[in-house]
Protein backbone atom coordinates (compact mmCIF):
# COMPACT_ATOMS: atom_id res chain seq x y z
CA UNK A 1 0.00 0.00 0.00
CA UNK A 2 1.20 3.45 -1.10
CA UNK A 3 1.42 6.29 1.93
CA UNK A 4 0.51 9.95 0.82
CA UNK A 5 0.70 13.00 3.48
CA UNK A 6 -0.25 12.60 6.48
CA UNK A 7 -3.35 13.51 8.35
CA UNK A 8 -4.81 13.99 12.00
CA UNK A 9 -8.45 12.49 10.71
CA UNK A 10 -7.25 8.97 12.00
CA UNK A 11 -10.04 7.74 14.59
CA UNK A 12 -10.12 5.97 17.75
CA UNK A 13 -11.19 2.81 17.38
CA UNK A 14 -14.85 3.80 18.97
CA UNK A 15 -15.80 6.27 16.52
CA UNK A 16 -18.69 5.34 14.41
CA UNK A 17 -17.27 5.08 10.25
CA UNK A 18 -20.03 7.40 9.03
CA UNK A 19 -18.82 10.22 12.17
CA UNK A 20 -15.29 10.16 10.85
CA UNK A 21 -15.89 9.63 7.32
CA UNK A 22 -18.14 12.73 7.10
CA UNK A 23 -15.69 14.77 9.13
CA UNK A 24 -12.55 13.75 6.59
CA UNK A 25 -15.39 14.39 3.50
CA UNK A 26 -16.13 17.87 4.82
CA UNK A 27 -12.29 18.72 5.21
CA UNK A 28 -10.84 16.85 2.20
CA UNK A 29 -13.42 16.55 -0.28
CA UNK A 30 -12.32 17.79 -4.28
CA UNK A 31 -14.53 20.67 -5.06
CA UNK A 32 -16.78 19.73 -7.68
CA UNK A 33 -19.58 21.82 -9.53
CA UNK A 34 -22.26 19.29 -8.91
CA UNK A 35 -21.01 19.88 -4.66
CA UNK A 36 -21.72 23.52 -4.41
CA UNK A 37 -24.62 24.95 -2.41
CA UNK A 38 -27.21 26.11 -4.73
CA UNK A 39 -26.23 23.74 -8.13
CA UNK A 40 -29.64 22.72 -8.89
CA UNK A 41 -31.66 19.40 -9.08
CA UNK A 42 -31.29 19.98 -12.86
CA UNK A 43 -27.58 20.12 -12.64
CA UNK A 44 -27.33 17.51 -10.53
CA UNK A 45 -29.54 15.07 -12.77
CA UNK A 46 -27.20 16.18 -15.82
CA UNK A 47 -23.83 15.64 -14.17
CA UNK A 48 -25.30 11.99 -13.26
CA UNK A 49 -25.90 11.39 -16.55
CA UNK A 50 -22.55 12.68 -17.77
CA UNK A 51 -20.61 10.69 -15.20
CA UNK A 52 -21.76 7.32 -16.05
CA UNK A 53 -18.75 5.37 -17.17
CA UNK A 54 -16.86 9.00 -18.27
CA UNK A 55 -14.25 10.41 -15.92
CA UNK A 56 -14.89 13.80 -13.78
CA UNK A 57 -12.00 15.24 -15.41
CA UNK A 58 -13.97 15.05 -18.77
CA UNK A 59 -17.42 16.06 -17.46
CA UNK A 60 -16.91 19.24 -15.84
CA UNK A 61 -15.94 21.77 -18.95
CA UNK A 62 -19.07 19.65 -20.80
CA UNK A 63 -20.98 19.55 -17.75
CA UNK A 64 -20.64 23.87 -17.59
CA UNK A 65 -21.17 24.38 -21.42
CA UNK A 66 -24.34 22.29 -21.17
CA UNK A 67 -26.09 24.28 -18.52
CA UNK A 68 -24.67 27.53 -19.73
CA UNK A 69 -26.53 26.59 -22.71
CA UNK A 70 -29.38 24.66 -21.58
CA UNK A 71 -29.84 26.03 -17.55
CA UNK A 72 -33.41 24.28 -17.06
CA UNK A 73 -35.36 21.18 -18.61
CA UNK A 74 -37.54 23.10 -20.51
CA UNK A 75 -34.11 24.63 -22.31
CA UNK A 76 -33.24 21.10 -23.18
CA UNK A 77 -36.54 19.57 -24.53
CA UNK A 78 -36.94 23.01 -26.68
CA UNK A 79 -34.40 21.95 -28.76
CA UNK A 80 -34.07 19.05 -31.00
CA UNK A 81 -32.92 15.70 -29.68
CA UNK A 82 -30.30 15.87 -32.50
CA UNK A 83 -28.68 18.94 -29.99
CA UNK A 84 -27.80 16.79 -27.68
CA UNK A 85 -26.40 14.00 -29.13
CA UNK A 86 -24.62 16.79 -31.20
CA UNK A 87 -23.11 18.44 -27.82
CA UNK A 88 -22.55 15.14 -26.32
CA UNK A 89 -19.62 15.55 -28.73
CA UNK A 90 -16.92 12.62 -27.24
CA UNK A 91 -17.89 11.89 -23.74
CA UNK A 92 -18.96 8.40 -24.89
CA UNK A 93 -22.05 6.13 -24.48
CA UNK A 94 -24.07 8.77 -26.83
CA UNK A 95 -27.43 6.89 -26.02
CA UNK A 96 -27.45 8.98 -22.67
CA UNK A 97 -28.06 12.20 -24.83
CA UNK A 98 -30.74 11.01 -26.45
CA UNK A 99 -32.09 9.03 -22.68
CA UNK A 100 -31.65 12.59 -20.89
CA UNK A 101 -33.22 14.83 -23.73
CA UNK A 102 -36.48 12.17 -23.20
CA UNK A 103 -36.02 12.75 -19.58
CA UNK A 104 -36.26 16.78 -20.08
CA UNK A 105 -39.11 16.62 -22.19
CA UNK A 106 -40.85 14.17 -19.57
CA UNK A 107 -40.11 16.83 -16.57
CA UNK A 108 -41.49 19.90 -18.83
CA UNK A 109 -44.43 17.99 -20.15
CA UNK A 110 -45.73 15.98 -16.99
CA UNK A 111 -43.46 17.53 -13.96
CA UNK A 112 -44.02 21.48 -14.16
CA UNK A 113 -40.35 21.49 -15.66
CA UNK A 114 -39.31 20.68 -11.97
CA UNK A 115 -37.29 17.38 -11.69
CA UNK A 116 -38.90 15.08 -9.25
CA UNK A 117 -37.80 14.25 -5.70
CA UNK A 118 -38.93 11.09 -4.90
CA UNK A 119 -37.03 7.62 -6.33
CA UNK A 120 -40.29 5.96 -7.23
CA UNK A 121 -40.97 8.99 -9.81
CA UNK A 122 -37.86 9.50 -11.11
CA UNK A 123 -37.31 6.24 -12.01
CA UNK A 124 -40.30 6.65 -14.63
CA UNK A 125 -38.45 9.13 -16.73
CA UNK A 126 -36.04 7.71 -19.66
CA UNK A 127 -32.41 6.48 -18.89
CA UNK A 128 -32.99 6.74 -15.01
CA UNK A 129 -31.88 3.75 -13.40
CA UNK A 130 -31.79 3.06 -9.45
CA UNK A 131 -28.44 4.36 -8.76
CA UNK A 132 -28.97 7.61 -10.93
CA UNK A 133 -32.63 7.85 -8.74
CA UNK A 134 -31.37 7.70 -5.79
CA UNK A 135 -28.20 9.61 -6.57
CA UNK A 136 -30.93 13.06 -7.74
CA UNK A 137 -33.35 12.27 -4.25
CA UNK A 138 -30.32 12.25 -1.85
CA UNK A 139 -27.82 15.00 -2.96
CA UNK A 140 -30.20 17.64 -4.70
CA UNK A 141 -33.40 16.77 -2.07
CA UNK A 142 -31.82 15.60 0.69
CA UNK A 143 -33.81 12.77 1.07
CA UNK A 144 -32.46 9.43 3.35
CA UNK A 145 -31.44 6.90 0.36
CA UNK A 146 -28.29 4.48 0.39
CA UNK A 147 -26.36 5.41 -3.00
CA UNK A 148 -24.11 2.85 -4.18
CA UNK A 149 -21.85 2.76 -6.80
CA UNK A 150 -18.28 1.26 -7.35
CA UNK A 151 -16.54 3.45 -4.83
CA UNK A 152 -18.77 2.69 -2.61
CA UNK A 153 -18.72 -1.17 -2.86
CA UNK A 154 -15.33 -1.03 -3.04
CA UNK A 155 -15.16 0.48 0.10
CA UNK A 156 -17.43 -1.68 1.89
CA UNK A 157 -15.70 -4.62 0.95
CA UNK A 158 -12.31 -3.54 1.84
CA UNK A 159 -13.04 -1.66 4.99
CA UNK A 160 -16.14 -4.13 6.36
CA UNK A 161 -16.00 -7.51 4.41
CA UNK A 162 -11.95 -7.70 4.37
CA UNK A 163 -11.91 -8.14 0.88
CA UNK A 164 -9.60 -6.87 -1.58
CA UNK A 165 -11.98 -6.38 -4.37
CA UNK A 166 -16.74 -6.53 -4.00
CA UNK A 167 -18.33 -9.36 -5.33
CA UNK A 168 -20.38 -8.94 -8.34
CA UNK A 169 -22.99 -6.39 -7.83
CA UNK A 170 -25.74 -7.44 -6.23
CA UNK A 171 -28.89 -4.52 -5.86
CA UNK A 172 -29.95 -6.16 -2.90
CA UNK A 173 -26.91 -6.57 -1.01
CA UNK A 174 -24.93 -4.01 -2.25
CA UNK A 175 -28.34 -1.64 -0.72
CA UNK A 176 -28.65 -3.29 2.21
CA UNK A 177 -24.70 -3.11 3.14
CA UNK A 178 -24.95 0.69 2.69
CA UNK A 179 -27.91 1.00 4.51
CA UNK A 180 -26.53 -0.49 7.87
CA UNK A 181 -23.72 2.21 7.80
CA UNK A 182 -26.44 5.23 7.13
CA UNK A 183 -26.08 7.92 9.91
CA UNK A 184 -29.83 8.41 11.00
CA UNK A 185 -29.95 11.91 10.42
CA UNK A 186 -31.01 12.86 6.45
CA UNK A 187 -28.37 15.43 5.97
CA UNK A 188 -25.29 13.31 7.73
CA UNK A 189 -26.56 10.15 5.42
CA UNK A 190 -26.37 12.57 2.16
CA UNK A 191 -23.20 13.49 3.74
CA UNK A 192 -22.17 9.96 3.98
CA UNK A 193 -22.98 8.51 1.14
CA UNK A 194 -21.15 11.41 -0.72
CA UNK A 195 -17.70 10.79 1.30
CA UNK A 196 -17.48 6.99 0.76
CA UNK A 197 -17.79 7.65 -2.80
CA UNK A 198 -14.89 10.05 -2.95
CA UNK A 199 -12.53 7.69 -0.38
CA UNK A 200 -13.20 5.47 -2.91
CA UNK A 201 -12.01 7.59 -5.57
CA UNK A 202 -9.42 8.96 -4.71
CA UNK A 203 -7.92 7.29 -1.22
CA UNK A 204 -9.07 3.36 -1.45
CA UNK A 205 -8.51 3.49 -5.29
CA UNK A 206 -8.87 -0.49 -6.98
CA UNK A 207 -5.22 -0.23 -7.56
CA UNK A 208 -3.30 1.65 -5.90
CA UNK A 209 -5.24 2.47 -2.37
CA UNK A 210 -3.60 4.59 -0.28
CA UNK A 211 -3.95 2.97 2.86
CA UNK A 212 -1.37 5.47 5.01
CA UNK A 213 -3.60 8.22 4.02
CA UNK A 214 -7.23 7.01 4.97
CA UNK A 215 -9.39 8.00 7.91
CA UNK A 216 -10.54 4.94 8.71
CA UNK A 217 -7.39 2.79 8.28
CA UNK A 218 -7.66 1.96 11.89
CA UNK A 219 -10.65 0.24 11.74
CA UNK A 220 -10.37 -1.35 8.19
CA UNK A 221 -11.28 -5.26 7.97
CA UNK A 222 -9.07 -5.74 5.11
CA UNK A 223 -5.90 -4.08 6.98
CA UNK A 224 -6.66 -5.93 9.68
CA UNK A 225 -6.65 -9.03 7.89
CA UNK A 226 -3.15 -8.11 6.25
CA UNK A 227 -4.30 -7.41 3.05
CA UNK A 228 -5.76 -10.86 1.31
CA UNK A 229 -5.65 -11.25 -2.00
CA UNK A 230 -9.60 -11.35 -3.38
CA UNK A 231 -10.35 -14.76 -4.43
CA UNK A 232 -13.93 -14.62 -5.10
CA UNK A 233 -15.56 -14.15 -8.38
CA UNK A 234 -14.62 -12.01 -11.17
CA UNK A 235 -16.09 -9.53 -13.00
CA UNK A 236 -16.46 -9.29 -16.68
CA UNK A 237 -13.71 -7.27 -18.48
CA UNK A 238 -14.62 -5.59 -21.01
CA UNK A 239 -13.04 -5.61 -24.65
CA UNK A 240 -10.39 -3.30 -25.87
CA UNK A 241 -11.54 0.05 -27.48
CA UNK A 242 -9.30 -0.50 -30.27
CA UNK A 243 -10.79 -2.40 -33.48
CA UNK A 244 -14.29 -2.36 -31.52
CA UNK A 245 -17.84 -2.23 -32.52
CA UNK A 246 -17.66 0.74 -29.96
CA UNK A 247 -14.92 2.53 -31.61
CA UNK A 248 -16.27 2.09 -35.35
CA UNK A 249 -19.67 3.52 -33.82
CA UNK A 250 -17.62 6.36 -32.50
CA UNK A 251 -16.29 7.34 -36.11
CA UNK A 252 -19.44 7.30 -37.45
CA UNK A 253 -21.38 9.78 -34.58
CA UNK A 254 -18.50 11.50 -35.39
CA UNK A 255 -19.02 11.75 -39.15
CA UNK A 256 -22.61 12.40 -38.17
CA UNK A 257 -21.96 15.21 -35.86
CA UNK A 258 -20.16 17.13 -38.06
CA UNK A 259 -22.25 17.83 -40.50
CA UNK A 260 -26.27 19.40 -40.37
CA UNK A 261 -26.37 17.34 -44.11
CA UNK A 262 -26.89 13.33 -44.40
CA UNK A 263 -23.70 11.35 -44.21
CA UNK A 264 -23.64 8.95 -47.55
CA UNK A 265 -22.86 5.62 -47.39
CA UNK A 266 -19.98 6.80 -49.75
CA UNK A 267 -18.74 8.92 -46.99
CA UNK A 268 -19.53 6.39 -43.71
CA UNK A 269 -17.33 3.60 -46.25
CA UNK A 270 -14.43 5.91 -45.85
CA UNK A 271 -14.60 5.52 -42.16
CA UNK A 272 -13.81 1.56 -41.54
CA UNK A 273 -12.29 -1.08 -43.64
CA UNK A 274 -13.92 -3.96 -42.65
CA UNK A 275 -17.41 -3.54 -44.16
CA UNK A 276 -19.05 -6.57 -42.08
CA UNK A 277 -18.26 -4.57 -39.36
CA UNK A 278 -18.76 -0.92 -40.10
CA UNK A 279 -22.39 -2.45 -41.46
CA UNK A 280 -22.92 -4.00 -38.01
CA UNK A 281 -21.75 -0.39 -36.18
CA UNK A 282 -24.18 1.56 -38.44
CA UNK A 283 -27.03 -1.01 -37.53
CA UNK A 284 -26.53 -0.61 -34.19
CA UNK A 285 -26.62 3.28 -34.64
CA UNK A 286 -30.13 2.73 -36.20
CA UNK A 287 -31.69 0.51 -33.60
CA UNK A 288 -30.77 2.81 -30.84
CA UNK A 289 -31.95 5.56 -32.64
CA UNK A 290 -28.89 7.55 -32.40
CA UNK A 291 -28.78 7.59 -36.27
CA UNK A 292 -32.03 7.68 -39.12
CA UNK A 293 -31.97 6.91 -42.36
CA UNK A 294 -32.87 10.52 -44.67
CA UNK A 295 -35.57 10.10 -46.97
CA UNK A 296 -33.43 11.41 -49.84
CA UNK A 297 -30.69 9.11 -48.78
CA UNK A 298 -27.65 8.92 -46.00
CA UNK A 299 -27.91 9.19 -42.41
CA UNK A 300 -29.03 12.16 -40.29
CA UNK A 301 -28.71 12.39 -36.31
CA UNK A 302 -32.21 12.15 -34.69
CA UNK A 303 -34.93 14.67 -34.96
Amino acid sequence: MTATAPTDLHPPRHQPVGVVLNAWFRAEARSLPWRRSGFGAWGILVSEFMLQQTPVNRVIPRLEEWLARWPTPADLAAVPASEAVRAWASLGYPRRALWLHAAAVQITEQHGGVVPHDVDTLLELTGIGDYTARAVAVFAYGHRHPVVDTNTRRVIARAITGQAEPAPPSRTRDLEAMNALLPPDDTEAAVFNAATMELGAVVCTARTPHCDDCPIRNTCAWRAAGYPVYDGPRKTVQKSFAGSDRQVRGLIMAELRSTHRPVTDAEITTLWPDATQRDRALAGLLVDGLAVAAPSGGYLLPD
